[in-house]
Parts: structure tokens; sequence; C-alpha cells
């Protein structure tokens, strides 16, 4: 996995901000997907991103449509998708964040439902924990003995509190 998982720079930031406050969640899954299919061949087509996100091709229309209003994307008609510079800054933030809370996880050997999990944080997440996390998860692979303590530490080994479904109704 990539080491720089977050913006470098205050115009990555500014971006961001600005893309946070016009995309709804869905808005991110599509521009995530853009960008990964778009790793490739440096662009992607309306059948394969609606086969990637498992919708209807006339769904992905109508989001590629408020995307490209949005600068993000640029779209030929019946052609091809490709992101704009811009969108290529916050389709990669996008994929960073995915992959750096899919590594937390899959750390703290939380990868029963890794997807699902994923999807549900990386929406709800602030820029202030994803780089802690970031950094916890350097911290992990840095010190590989520290990981494994924190993994014995929750096999029963040590007493911890755990959660069952339906506590606190």
């Amino acid at each position: 996995m990539k080491q720089n998982t977050i913006f470098r720079t205050a115009r990555g930031y500014q971006l961001l901000l600005q893309a946070k406050k016009t995309l709804t969640p869905s808005m991110e899954d599509y521009m995530e997907m853009i960008y990964r299919n778009c790793l490739a061949e440096g662009y992607t087509r309306v059948n394969i991103l609606a086969e990637s996100l498992s919708v209807q091709a006339p769904s992905v229309s109508r989001m590629i449509q408020k995307l490209t209003e949005l600068e993000l994307l640029d779209f030929e008609k019946y052609g091809v998708i490709r992101l704009t510079e811009s969108g290529r800054e916050l389709g990669e933030f996008l994929y960073n964040r995915h992959q750096t809370i899919e590594e937390f996880l899959t750390l703290l050997g939380a990868t029963e439902s890794l997807l699902t999990e994923t999807e549900m944080i990386e929406h709800n997440i602030s820029l202030a924990t994803l780089n802690r996390i970031a950094q916890l998860n350097s911290f992990f692979k840095a010190n590989p003995d520290i990981h494994t303590q924190f993994q014995n530490y929750g096999d029963g080994s040590c007493s911890s509190r755990s959660f069952e479904q339906g506590e606190g109704s």
C-alpha cells in the first residue's frame, strides 16, 4: 500500500473541504470507484462503473452528470469518463481514506465484514481522526511486536470489555 495516504498541500485540503460540502456519501463512492477504475486505463465507462458499483447504467449516467457539473469529471456522452485534476485529487484522497480505514480494521482484526465496516466509517470520519488512524497504522507496521501484543490482549488472555448485539437496549 502507498505510504503517503493524505494530501500533502494546502490546496489539497481546500479541495477536500470544498468537495465535502457538496458531495453526498454516494457521490464519494462514485468518485472513489471512478478513481479506482481510471488507475489502469486513465478513463472508465458508464457500463464498467455500473458493474463495479452494482447499480443500473441510468443511475450512473445521472450521477456522472452531477459530478461533471461539479467539475470533477470530463464526460463525453456515450463515451469515456475521465477525472479532471481536482477530481483526480479528490478521488485519490477518497481511495486512500478507504485504504487507511480498511488497513486499520484489518490491524484490529475486525475482518468479518470489512468492506461494510469500512464504508460505514469512511463517510463519517474527520481529517484529524483519519490522520491519527494513519499514524497508528504506521506505528503498528513499524512495531510488529507491539501489534502482536495488541492482538494477544484481545484474544482472551487479558480482561477486556466486549460487546454483544442487543446490549444497552
